[in-house]
């Protein structure tokens, strides 16, 4: 797609109509209109919502665009209760951001949540302070969660990247159960400080109505790229594992980390797209992802959300986010949220921890007594040897040879013959008791070694 097709596409600012296009979607939100000579269509906000009547903390985030669904896609019940739209990449201005404190909040407060840029924190901190002089209750967080670099990062400190989205869910969560705007804050915080992310993207983004110059050349990537375009790490492209591989280890790296991610400890996963990256490739990331933590890291991985999140309009690439969670994190996470871009699956997004099941009892499981045994799983049965030791492998290629046939093949051979020759079925099952064995040997052993 042309870096202007939105701009050809509608008459006008491409922000202002992505807003109105949001609110034809979603029917519970809509944009500031209504105040004495004052239309702000890029602030949306729950439709449910007034100032007047709300009865508990508002929560209020925003920034550039350019990031969608970020942020304007995350407002609804149990999320944000407002969203402050800014130019492609740039800070809204204070007016629009003091308008919209004065449209949700009641008499809780309300907070702000504020990614680490030195345009949003400004506007967002003179928003807040004129709120306040006008009798208004208010508190700011910022976050800052990337980790391409380690501590400390000057007076700039971090920027902040997706896991964003992780403290929106955390604090909305904490507002619909009725918490004070300190309770709020305090859990906001909390969940900023335990959320890592690093990005690595294969094309920069293409800005609206100017010329794009690829400056990421062929057969090389970046690491550690920025939302807004910022220049990261040129490196060789290298096969996703190896690249997934690379952004977990920085990320768990204790350099940094403020919150250590150790081995046994509990994560939320967000496998998050640029703008400009097909579903399936995220899901390939996920897929290694989960797996690198589970077996390189020994970390349980308690949720997994995968999708485009907070992007930088079309560039290709992914951001991975990790969140040390507990049990107060995780029912925030689940708690029900009605915001359009949240993902919530048919019974909630609940993906159980991975606990790995003895091999002789998932074995059981598929070869149930009173059902018609089949070809190779009459061999699976528990037994008691060790999955290293020879004579199970001995049980499993020689036992069907001296027992009644029971799989569908052995069957009509004759027994004669069944004395003599082991059986295919009951050795290709051998085999994969010895590839399992080889398989925990080597874990075993580069654990040992860590």
């Amino acid at each position: 797609m042309s870096a202007d097709f939105d701009y050809v596409l509608v008459d006008g600012d491409a922000v202002t109509e992505f807003i109105k296009g949001l609110v034809d979607t979603y029917p519970g939100l809509q944009y500031l209109d209504g105040f004495p000579d004052v239309i702000i269509p890029t602030n949306l906000y729950r439709a449910d919502v007034s100032s007047a009547t709300y009865d508990k903390v508002a929560v209020i985030s925003g920034g550039g665009s350019g990031h969608e669904p970020a942020h304007a896609g995350f407002v609804g019940e149990g999320m944000l209760t407002a969203a402050i739209c800014g130019d492609i990449f740039d800070s809204p201005p204070v007016d629009s951001i003091l308008s919209g404190i004065r449209a949700v909040t009641g008499s809780k407060g309300c907070l702000l949540i504020v990614k680490n840029y030195t345009g949003d924190r400004l506007n967002f901190g003179c928003a807040a302070e004129q709120a306040k002089s006008e009798g208004y209750e208010v508190e700011m967080v910022i976050v800052g969660d990337d980790c391409a670099l380690p501590p400390p990062r000057g007076i700039a400190g971090r920027r902040g990247l997706a896991g964003t989205i992780f403290v929106h869910k955390v604090s909305g969560a904490a507002a619909a159960a009725g918490l004070s705007l300190a309770e709020v804050a305090a859990e906001a915080k909390r969940a900023s400080e335990m959320v890592w992310t690093m990005s690595v993207a294969l094309t920069a983004c293409s800005l609206p109505g100017q010329l794009n110059i690829e400056r990421i050349g062929p057969g090389k990537m970046e690491l550690g790229i920025g939302i807004r375009g910022e220049r990261g790490a040129v490196a060789d492209l290298q096969p996703v594992d190896i690249v997934v591989s690379h952004v977990m280890k920085q990320i768990l790296s204790g350099k940094t980390t403020y919150v250590p991610i150790t081995r046994g400890s509990r994560v939320v996963l967000m496998v998050n797209g640029l703008g400009g990256t097909t579903l399936k490739e995220l899901m390939i990331a996920a897929r290694y992802a989960v797996s690198r933590l589970q077996l390189d890291h020994g970390v349980a991985v308690e949720r997994v959300y995968t999708g485009s999140f907070m992007t930088s309009l079309d560039m290709t690439g992914f951001s991975i986010s990790l969140m040390k969670t507990d049990k107060k994190i995780l029912n925030f996470l689940d708690a029900p949220t009605n915001a359009p871009y949240w993902p919530v699956g048919a019974e909630g997004n609940r993906p159980p921890v991975k606990i790995h099941i003895p091999i002789t009892q998932s074995c059981a499981k598929k070869n149930d007594e009173s059902s018609q045994p089949t070809l190779l799983l009459c061999t699976m049965k528990p037994q008691p040897w060790p999955l290293d030791q020879r004579p199970m492998l001995e049980y499993l290629t020689r036992r069907p040879v001296i027992s009644t046939s029971e799989a569908w093949r052995s069957r009509v051979v004759s027994s004669d013959i069944l004395a003599s020759v082991a059986d295919p079925g009951a050795t290709a099952a051998a085999s994969w008791y010895k590839a399992a064995a080889l398989a925990v040997k080597t874990a075993s052993a580069k654990h040992m070694m860590i």
